[in-house]
């Protein structure tokens, strides 16, 4: 049975054994997302804690519960209607409200929610933060990370910020062959490549071919950059 490292299951004994041990908390940021036809709209979420929580009963740790919603681009369509995200990307041709995706909020208001977490994180002991996911939030928590760091005198980890892109691996597309491999290694009952058309460029994915996925690249795509963490850590000495 695997080691519970999830902050909502861990009782309070067990929450201040792991908290004395490694000091070190992880949050999944993350949406309900359009993910191509062959993954489920909470992809980014699932990708980003199956990650964590490889790392944390690795290496030590507390996975916060995930974040499902975040900011991302915003177009006004005409007729009262919006395009966020990938709804205008151009990988969407044409641009159009891809369905499923239920997740957006203003970029201030998901610093305030961040920086929130983090105060509270402070208060409950922890003295270093990993967050990462969707691409967005990922980058507006790489942004606002250094100037955080210093006002609340926590260690605040990025994957822009703080690792070498050649070994922090995970969630560098849209649903291409990189996020839907990792799916495939997390969580194989959710991912149907069947559903994709086999003669034309699936809707709404960025980067390589997502019908070349398979679970022993998401493997490799996982473990490298588990261990990119777990070097992070040893380095700050938690």
């Amino acid at each position: 049975m695997d080691e519970c490292v999830q902050y909502a299951y861990l009782s309070v004994p067990e929450f201040q054994k792991r908290l004395a041990e490694h000091p070190v908390g992880y949050l999944s940021l993350g949406t309900l997302e359009w993910h191509g036809l062959q993954n489920v709209l909470g992809s980014d979420s699932l990708q980003a804690e199956g990650l964590f929580l490889r790392a944390a009963r690795r290496y030590g740790g507390i996975v916060f519960p995930s974040l499902f919603v975040g900011p991302d681009r915003i177009e006004d369509a005409g007729e009262g209607t919006k395009l966020i995200g990938m709804d205008s990307s151009d990988a969407t041709r044409p641009h159009q409200q891809l369905p499923g995706s239920c997740y957006w909020i203003s970029k201030g208001i998901f610093l305030s929610l961040l920086e929130s977490i983090i105060a509270q994180a402070k208060r409950a002991g922890f003295i270093c933060l990993l967050a990462d996911g969707h691409g967005p939030s990922r980058k507006a928590w790489a942004e606002m990370a250094p100037l955080w760091e210093k006002q609340y005198d926590i260690i605040l980890l990025s994957s822009i910020n703080d690792f070498d892109p050649l070994a922090y691996l995970t969630q560098n597309d849209h649903a291409g062959k990189i996020e839907t491999s990792t799916m495939m290694a997390l969580h194989p009952d959710l991912v149907d490549l069947s559903r994709l058309d086999p003669s034309s460029w699936p809707l709404g994915v960025k980067g390589e071919d997502p019908r070349t996925s398979s679970a022993a690249w998401g493997e490799y795509l996982l473990e490298t950059t588990v261990q990119s963490i777990g070097r992070k850590l040893q380095e700050l000495g938690l």
